[in-house]
């Protein structure tokens, strides 16, 4: 397996990456990408100027996994949007691997930060569910992982929740945001 840069002539891993977009989101976020049109018009936006995309590709050239991120804070922060690894491929380090390349291709491009938006759309948290607004802070410190949401993924990674949107796809149904510096404190 190799990590590269998903570009705008390889009209088989748009489509492919799409795929994986559509089918990894469809158990817990279905609106995210509903279908295969409105995923290959994704890829093709994370394919932008200000994007980073790159691609995990198998012996076989065939995409297993993927994330890009978008530039904001003139390039000194850096949302990490989307990491998707096929179905049959997670928990292989497969994710760990797309992360650990990104944080670099942030730091090459001289950004500082890295953070993602989990949204907890279907109560996989202890953050779902409940009045955020009403002791906010002692909710996050006391997070519970109910039904396997990825942000133990990020932790795990060094990300650090910095906050969540309370609400944000709905009552009772937050983004859960993490974050991390990718390089070192003076």
């Amino acid at each position: 397996m190799k990590i590269e840069t998903l570009r705008h002539e390889h009209e088989k891993h748009i489509h492919q990456a799409a795929q994986l977009l559509v089918e990894g989101f469809k158990d817990n976020w279905p609106d995210s990408w509903p279908d295969l049109p409105s995923a290959v018009d994704e890829v093709r936006e994370c394919l932008g100027a200000d994007r980073i995309c790159r691609i995990a590709v198998d012996d076989s050239d065939n995409v297993v996994g993927w994330t890009g991120a978008i530039s904001h804070y003139k390039g000194r922060v850096w949302e990490l949007h989307p990491l998707v690894v096929d179905i049959r491929y997670r928990n292989q380090g497969i994710g760990t691997l797309l992360v650990r390349d990104l944080e670099e291709q942030v730091r090459l491009r001289g950004g500082i930060t890295l953070y993602v938006g989990s949204d907890d759309e279907n109560y996989m948290t202890s953050l779902s569910g409940v009045d955020l607004y009403d002791n906010l802070w002692t909710r996050i410190s006391g997070i519970e992982n109910l039904k396997g949401h990825p942000y133990e993924f990020y932790l795990k990674l060094g990300f650090q929740i910095i906050g969540v949107i309370p609400d944000a796809n709905g009552l009772g149904k937050p983004d859960i945001i993490l974050g991390k510096r990718v390089i070192p404190w003076a």
